[in-house]
């Protein structure tokens, strides 16, 4: 078989894509009873070039994701108005660089760095948005707060967690991140989990925490009907991620 040549990403194409995935989305939402309003979807541009970035703030996309400091830093200076969010893993290093390019960080994975973002936004003046990511497919190779620990953390309002959150400064820390395990087969449970948790450490902590950041292009729709506030969506938006990424 000849493979199928993808089309041109023109804003119209995105923005069909764009409208027909938040449609289901919404409508997956509603049969959930979640409010379907609450949904935001982070157009993931990793691996695209500057010239898909601007078609997609073009089709009126707003929020775009990264993964990588290195690989953002381009495509935000030539989107600076962009609602931009970094969804990868950040190095320690990164965490001042990452500052001055994302308002919203998803893959906070560690009190340590919790810490570390806190001091240095409150050294650069600024107030991200941060994401605890806790390894909800209890996966060896995934990044975040290990499963165990912050189950046992949760209900604990004098723990090492509620501690830490109620220490911090300069950052608001809004909720909860997860990637579901590949192939598990039991994806919705995974993420019916991480909201018990983001639920239970609201109670233990006070605070709010109205995000939950969960589901991609294979699981959306699962992650949306228990109660994904934001969703990282790439292939379903842009297609396949090209070999090359040039601007």
């Amino acid at each position: 078989m000849q493979p199928v040549e993808e089309p041109a990403l023109t804003p119209e194409l995105i923005r069909d894509r764009y409208d027909r995935l938040l449609a289901r989305l919404r409508a997956a939402a509603t049969d959930a009873d979640h409010d379907p309003a609450l949904i935001r979807v982070v157009a993931v541009t990793k691996g695209f070039g500057i010239v898909v970035v601007r078609a997609a703030l073009e089709a009126g996309l707003s929020s775009l994701g990264e993964n990588r400091v290195q690989e953002a830093t381009d495509k935000v200076s030539a989107a600076p108005d962009a609602d931009w969010h970094m969804i990868g893993h950040l190095q320690a290093n990164k965490v001042r660089a990452a500052l001055r390019l994302f308002r919203t960080i998803h893959s906070v994975d560690s009190i340590e760095l919790l810490d570390r973002i806190d001091r240095i936004a409150h050294d650069e003046g600024r107030r991200p948005r941060l994401l605890l990511q806790v390894n909800i497919g209890d996966e060896p190779e995934r990044s975040g707060f290990d499963l165990a620990w912050f189950d046992g953390q949760v209900d604990d309002p004098r723990g090492q967690l509620v501690d830490a959150l109620a220490s911090i400064q300069a950052v608001e820390v809004r909720g909860l991140m997860g990637m579901a395990r590949y192939g598990s087969g039991d994806v919705a449970r995974q993420f019916a989990r991480l909201r018990g948790l983001r639920d239970r450490l609201r109670v233990a902590s006070g605070m709010q925490l109205p995000e939950l950041s969960m589901g991609m292009s294979a699981d959306a729709e699962e992650a949306v009907r228990e109660g994904a506030t934001l969703v990282r969506i790439g292939t379903a938006i842009f297609g396949p991620r090209p070999d090359h990424h040039g601007g």
